[in-house]
């Protein structure tokens, strides 16, 4: 259970963390990131945050079934928006790490991260959890103490994330958006995305 006394005791794991070694790989990219063909007829944007355990359940039951389902045959495009959940540091710090390892390995940071939630809240122990996410996406240890250590980068991830928080209406993790449209504020079964995403692709055509 994420009860406040480990999301206290897991965000104390980051504290540690030394905040200059080097500096990190590349430039983060900006802006939201995305999955899928741009032209897709259905765009569908996901508000999470990295230390929402209703957010990795998603990532970690679902998600993979819908993305071959509809955003590898182009029917839909998926977009990530970031937020941030207490432990907040924890969220910012997965997405930071995942953006320092740039655009291509964004995905896959976020993806390590989810499917490594279980673990870190049995343990309590963020910063491994974050680490493995790191090489997952091509980073190394070093990398990753830079990356989250930059204070520039963690003023833009607390702003991004700031903003579309409030864009986005957001009450809860995770929350759905279908072209446009707030569809859900919790996670999607995967009869429910189908349903939204016939009704979404219906209206595009009209």
């Amino acid at each position: 259970m994420n009860t406040p006394a480990r999301r206290t005791l897991i965000a104390a794991a980051l504290a540690a963390l030394a905040l200059a070694a080097g500096p990190a790989a590349g430039a983060p990219p900006a802006g939201d990131m995305s999955l899928g063909d741009p032209k897709a007829p259905v765009k569908m944007v996901e508000y999470a945050s990295l230390s929402c355990v209703h957010c990795a359940a998603f990532n970690n039951e679902i998600f993979p079934h819908f993305k071959k389902k509809y955003i590898d045959t182009g029917k839909v495009h998926y977009t990530l928006r970031e937020v941030l959940t207490e432990p907040a540091n924890v969220a910012a710090a997965g997405f930071m790490t995942a953006r320092c390892a740039g655009a291509e390995n964004y995905f896959k940071v976020v993806d390590a991260a989810f499917r490594g939630f279980p673990e870190m809240l049995r343990t309590q122990d963020a910063r491994a959890n974050l680490v493995a996410a790191a090489k997952a996406g091509g980073l190394t240890e070093a990398q990753f103490v830079a990356c989250v250590g930059d204070q520039a980068g963690f003023e833009a991830m607390q702003a991004r994330a700031g903003k579309n928080a409030e864009e986005g209406a957001i009450k809860g993790t995770p929350t759905f958006y279908f072209n446009g449209k707030k569809v859900a504020e919790a996670a999607m079964t995967l009869s429910d995305l189908d349903a939204a995403v016939a009704s979404a692709a219906k209206t595009a055509a009209k």
